[in-house]
Protein backbone atom coordinates (compact mmCIF):
# COMPACT_ATOMS: atom_id res chain seq x y z
CA UNK A 1 0.00 0.00 0.00
CA UNK A 2 1.35 3.37 -1.54
CA UNK A 3 -0.74 5.97 0.60
CA UNK A 4 0.60 8.07 2.67
CA UNK A 5 -1.24 9.65 5.64
CA UNK A 6 -0.93 12.98 4.35
CA UNK A 7 -2.20 11.81 0.92
CA UNK A 8 -5.19 9.54 2.81
CA UNK A 9 -5.91 13.03 4.90
CA UNK A 10 -6.73 14.77 1.87
CA UNK A 11 -8.78 12.36 0.36
CA UNK A 12 -10.97 12.32 3.53
CA UNK A 13 -11.50 15.52 3.07
CA UNK A 14 -12.33 16.15 -0.40
CA UNK A 15 -14.46 13.12 -0.12
CA UNK A 16 -16.73 13.57 3.22
CA UNK A 17 -16.20 17.51 3.13
CA UNK A 18 -13.52 20.18 2.01
CA UNK A 19 -14.10 22.24 5.02
CA UNK A 20 -13.50 19.40 7.49
CA UNK A 21 -10.67 20.56 10.36
CA UNK A 22 -7.61 18.86 8.88
CA UNK A 23 -6.53 17.53 12.50
CA UNK A 24 -9.88 15.48 12.00
CA UNK A 25 -9.65 13.98 9.18
CA UNK A 26 -6.06 13.56 9.65
CA UNK A 27 -6.75 11.54 13.28
CA UNK A 28 -9.42 9.53 10.75
CA UNK A 29 -6.11 8.71 8.31
CA UNK A 30 -4.30 7.61 11.00
CA UNK A 31 -6.73 5.82 12.52
CA UNK A 32 -7.39 3.60 9.20
CA UNK A 33 -4.21 3.69 8.53
CA UNK A 34 -2.87 2.00 11.62
CA UNK A 35 -4.44 -0.95 11.40
CA UNK A 36 -2.45 -1.80 8.25
CA UNK A 37 0.79 -1.41 8.74
CA UNK A 38 2.85 -2.53 6.35
CA UNK A 39 0.50 -5.17 4.52
CA UNK A 40 -1.67 -4.25 1.78
CA UNK A 41 -5.22 -5.43 4.12
CA UNK A 42 -6.56 -6.39 7.25
CA UNK A 43 -8.42 -9.10 8.19
CA UNK A 44 -11.86 -8.26 9.00
CA UNK A 45 -12.40 -9.91 12.48
CA UNK A 46 -9.59 -8.11 13.89
CA UNK A 47 -11.83 -4.90 14.00
CA UNK A 48 -13.97 -3.51 16.69
CA UNK A 49 -17.48 -2.85 15.87
CA UNK A 50 -16.64 1.27 16.03
CA UNK A 51 -13.62 0.60 13.83
CA UNK A 52 -15.51 -1.20 11.17
CA UNK A 53 -18.24 1.48 10.79
CA UNK A 54 -15.01 3.84 9.99
CA UNK A 55 -14.26 0.79 7.39
CA UNK A 56 -17.57 1.14 5.86
CA UNK A 57 -17.62 4.78 6.01
CA UNK A 58 -14.39 4.73 3.76
CA UNK A 59 -15.82 2.29 1.59
CA UNK A 60 -18.78 4.52 1.20
CA UNK A 61 -16.24 7.34 0.37
CA UNK A 62 -14.84 5.12 -2.77
CA UNK A 63 -11.50 4.83 -0.84
CA UNK A 64 -11.47 1.18 0.53
CA UNK A 65 -12.95 -2.53 -0.63
CA UNK A 66 -13.15 -5.95 0.72
CA UNK A 67 -12.26 -9.19 -0.77
CA UNK A 68 -12.53 -12.53 0.96
CA UNK A 69 -11.10 -15.91 0.77
CA UNK A 70 -12.62 -19.18 1.14
CA UNK A 71 -10.37 -22.29 3.06
CA UNK A 72 -11.66 -25.59 4.20
CA UNK A 73 -10.88 -26.88 7.44
CA UNK A 74 -10.05 -30.21 8.44
CA UNK A 75 -13.25 -31.60 9.11
CA UNK A 76 -14.85 -30.60 5.87
CA UNK A 77 -16.39 -27.34 6.65
CA UNK A 78 -15.50 -24.57 4.73
CA UNK A 79 -14.38 -21.40 5.76
CA UNK A 80 -14.54 -17.87 4.68
CA UNK A 81 -12.27 -15.03 5.45
CA UNK A 82 -13.34 -11.33 5.00
CA UNK A 83 -10.51 -8.81 4.64
CA UNK A 84 -10.22 -4.88 4.14
CA UNK A 85 -7.72 -3.15 1.66
CA UNK A 86 -7.46 -0.21 0.22
CA UNK A 87 -9.11 0.28 -3.45
CA UNK A 88 -6.42 0.73 -6.49
CA UNK A 89 -8.14 3.92 -7.22
CA UNK A 90 -7.66 5.34 -3.88
CA UNK A 91 -3.75 6.09 -4.06
CA UNK A 92 -4.49 7.66 -7.20
CA UNK A 93 -7.45 9.53 -6.04
CA UNK A 94 -5.30 10.69 -3.30
CA UNK A 95 -2.64 11.95 -5.24
CA UNK A 96 -4.68 14.18 -7.63
CA UNK A 97 -6.26 15.66 -4.51
CA UNK A 98 -2.85 16.59 -3.11
CA UNK A 99 -1.62 17.98 -6.58
CA UNK A 100 -4.66 19.93 -7.20
CA UNK A 101 -4.48 21.03 -3.49
CA UNK A 102 -0.53 22.21 -4.63
CA UNK A 103 -2.09 23.80 -7.66
CA UNK A 104 -4.82 26.26 -5.70
CA UNK A 105 -2.26 27.00 -3.48
CA UNK A 106 0.30 28.22 -6.22
CA UNK A 107 -2.52 30.07 -7.99
CA UNK A 108 -2.86 33.82 -8.29
CA UNK A 109 -6.49 34.93 -7.18
CA UNK A 110 -5.89 38.10 -8.98
CA UNK A 111 -4.19 36.73 -11.63
CA UNK A 112 -7.09 37.62 -14.38
CA UNK A 113 -8.38 40.85 -12.25
CA UNK A 114 -7.98 42.90 -15.33
CA UNK A 115 -9.15 40.50 -18.28
CA UNK A 116 -12.78 42.06 -18.04
CA UNK A 117 -12.07 45.90 -18.54
CA UNK A 118 -12.54 47.28 -22.09
CA UNK A 119 -8.92 48.13 -23.19
CA UNK A 120 -9.85 52.19 -24.01
CA UNK A 121 -10.61 52.31 -19.79
CA UNK A 122 -6.55 53.05 -19.77
CA UNK A 123 -5.24 55.61 -20.95
CA UNK A 124 -2.00 54.34 -22.48
CA UNK A 125 -3.98 51.76 -24.28
CA UNK A 126 -6.74 53.42 -25.36
CA UNK A 127 -4.88 55.50 -27.84
CA UNK A 128 -5.68 58.91 -27.21
CA UNK A 129 -2.78 61.51 -26.44
CA UNK A 130 -3.34 63.41 -23.49
CA UNK A 131 -1.20 66.75 -23.91
CA UNK A 132 0.45 65.27 -20.50
CA UNK A 133 3.90 66.18 -20.15
CA UNK A 134 5.97 64.77 -17.28
CA UNK A 135 8.03 67.66 -15.35
CA UNK A 136 11.72 67.91 -16.04
CA UNK A 137 12.35 68.35 -11.91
Amino acid sequence: MGLTLAQLTQAIKSKVDTSMETTVAESIAEHALGFFGFSNRIIDNALEPTDRNLFYQLQDYDLLTTESEETTLWDGREWRIHYWKFKPNAENFAKLVAQSERDKENEDPYADIYDGMPADLWRERSGVDDDYEEPLF
